[in-house]
């Protein structure tokens, strides 16, 4: 089952910052800042329980995190 991703992208039409699901044309919600749409896409990605990737201003993508069932989870590299 692929996974869900929540993005959280710059709006360069309307300025400010978009929160869209993967795959959308619309965005699901505008915010002036970066942080109003972390803040909230954090929430959603929680309920979603999807992939929250945001992106800087020149569209690279910035520390993702995952609130879902991520089907490639990190190796634990300690041994016990």
């Amino acid at each position: 089952m692929p996974r869900k991703e929540r993005h959280v992208v710059p709006n360069s039409e309307k300025g400010g910052w978009d929160s869209k699901r993967e795959n959308a044309e619309r965005a699901s919600k505008h915010f002036d800042t970066k942080k109003e749409a972390m803040d909230w896409s954090r929430e959603k990605a929680k309920q979603e329980k999807s992939e929250l990737i945001p992106h800087g201003k020149d569209g690279k993508i910035q520390n993702p995190n995952s609130y879902g069932k991520d089907p490639n989870p990190p190796k634990d590299k300690k041994r016990q």
